[in-house]
Formats: C-alpha cells, structure tokens, sequence
C-alpha cells in the first residue's frame, strides 16, 4: 500500500477567524481516504530538531521564532500570529517531509498530507512558510550515500522564491519552479529553472509548457531523488491563483509526474501544497488526486470496486 505521511496536528493550531490558511484540509483529506478504503498506510511523523533547521536556515532566526522572541513585523511577514501550538505544528510538518523522503527511498514513493513551504528563505519566512520543508528535505536526502543530486519540482501557483535563494549557490539541489508570473511573491529570485505561465493559462496549455520542461530537467540533470510539490492553486476556482487548469489537468500533472519519476526509476517524496478555497473540502478532491496518481502508477493491483 502507498505509504503517507499525517498528524492530527497539522490541522490543529489556533488561527483568527476568517483567515485564509485552509487548516481543516490536512485532516479532510486524510478522513477522504480513510473513509474511501483507499490504499494507504499512515506514518506518524517526529518534530524536527532546531539542529537540522540551523544546517539551512540564519541560527538567529530559528532561535528567535523557537523562543517567540522574533519581531512582529516578521511574523506578519509569514502570515500567523505566533504560539507555541503554531511552533509544534510546524516542527512536526517538517519532521513530515523528511520522513517521507525515507519512505520514498524505501518504497519509490511516499505522499506527506501537508508541506510545501517553499517562500521561507534563510532568515526570515512570509506566505505562511515559517521553514522550508522542501530544502530541509533535499538536505536529509544527501546524506543517504547513493543520493547525490535531488531534484525540486515545485508546481504550487507561486513562485518557490525560498526554495530558490536557499539553494542559488548549490548544484546538488536543482528547482523546478513552474508558477503564474503576475502572482506573489513579488520578487522571485531565479531558480536552476522556472517556467512562468501568463495568468489564465488553461490546462492543456499548461501541460504542453509543462511536461518537455519536467522531462528536460530529469534527462538533463539526471537527479537521484525527486520532491515534488503538487500544489492545487493552479485550479481555475482557487482563491489565491490566477491560472485556469480544471480537475482533470490537475489529475494529468500529477500522474505524468509519478509516470516520468518511475520510468526513470527515481524515488519521489511528494507534498500537496497550496490550495485556498473558503469551503476547505472542495479541495479534497483536488488533493487527492496526488494519491490517486500515485497508486496508479506504483500500485495499480491494490484497487477495487470500492475505490473511489
């Protein structure tokens, strides 16, 4: 069964009312297929320790948002009013990811039901990212003898601008940032590679742009492991994107992620990142599709009829 990676924390940590960050998906989306006898085996997650964050991130920084000493001004930069529950859940998270690139090593693939945060850069965080899961995963990657090189494809509808300023000066870590050019963050540092995609951009334009470049990056740079992002803000109703993919464009990314990544036989850690929708379980469906795609490539005879 496909091994996921969860924690009932993840959606459980104080937030104002009306505030944008989607909380209750993580757990919808893990009841989803739970309830759908969809199958998947649960790994529970440990927090992080400070020491791995400090291997990427300023030592200031981390200690001044691990003691709640940082300035405010940086905490309304990353978008949550700080508590220690907040601290918790983030440490957890990015315990999350890198447990799922062990189970990716183990299995070929792994899915984390949450992560994602690629606009943290060394020292200081914004758009909800306090530390980069995706960096801090690539990190504990290498340190397995046989990965040399890991491969970042990032397809959230914002730019990986963190992602890209943590790993400029490195050739072991190679991103793939493909986002909406006229979205945030404002500025965005340039990636090994971005594919920037003009608002509006529909699904089978996406996926033309999309797919020679991912095929490219992995012939090219011939990585040892794949993470990839799969954000559902591409979706054309999503409330903090502006490009126009529908369901099954979504579905078909993600499906020609795993099939290129088994094809080349290259392990892949996914994480669902970003969607933003008031109703929060209109997203299940679009998240799901990651797990969906994931079984079909890597696990197509544990299906059934009940399957949904």
């Amino acid at each position: 069964m496909l091994p996921v990676v969860y924690h009932p924390i993840y959606s459980d940590f104080p937030i104002p009312d009306g505030h944008r960050y989607p909380l209750s998906k993580y757990r919808l989306l893990k009841e989803h297929l739970i309830d759908n006898n969809w199958p998947v085996v649960e790994h529970r997650p440990e927090r992080l320790e400070s020491a791995q964050l400090k291997a990427i991130h300023d030592p200031e920084y981390v200690d001044a948002l691990l003691s709640g000493t940082i300035p405010l001004v940086k905490m309304r930069r990353i978008g949550f009013p700080w508590s220690d529950a907040l601290l918790q859940r983030s440490l957890t998270s990015l315990g999350g990811t890198t447990l799922t690139v062990d189970l990716a090593l183990a299995h070929g693939v792994a899915i984390h039901l949450t992560g994602g945060y690629h606009h943290s850069h060394y020292d200081f965080g914004g758009g909800f990212c306090l530390f980069n899961d995706l960096v801090l995963a690539a990190q504990h990657a290498l340190a397995y003898p046989h990965i040399d090189k890991v491969l970042i494809v990032d397809c959230d509808v914002h730019h990986g601008d963190g992602t890209a300023s943590l790993t400029a000066e490195r050739d072991d870590i190679i991103t793939l940032s493909v986002h909406c050019e006229k979205n945030f963050p404002s500025r965005k540092p340039d990636s090994t590679i971005d594919l920037p995609l003009p608002i509006g951009t529909d699904s089978e334009s996406y996926l033309h742009a999309f797919l020679p470049c991912l095929k490219l990056a992995l012939a090219q740079h011939q990585p040892d492991m794949v993470i990839y992002d799969a954000g559902v803000d591409i979706h054309i109703d999503d409330e903090l994107g502006y490009l126009s993919v529908c369901h099954e464009g979504i579905a078909k990314r993600d499906a020609a992620v795993f099939d290129a990544c088994a094809d080349h036989q290259i392990p892949v850690a996914a994480v669902i990142g970003g969607g933003y929708r008031t109703d929060h379980a209109q997203l299940v469906p679009l998240h799901a599709e990651l797990v969906r795609a994931a079984i079909n490539t890597y696990y197509p005879t544990t299906w059934n009829e009940t399957n949904e």
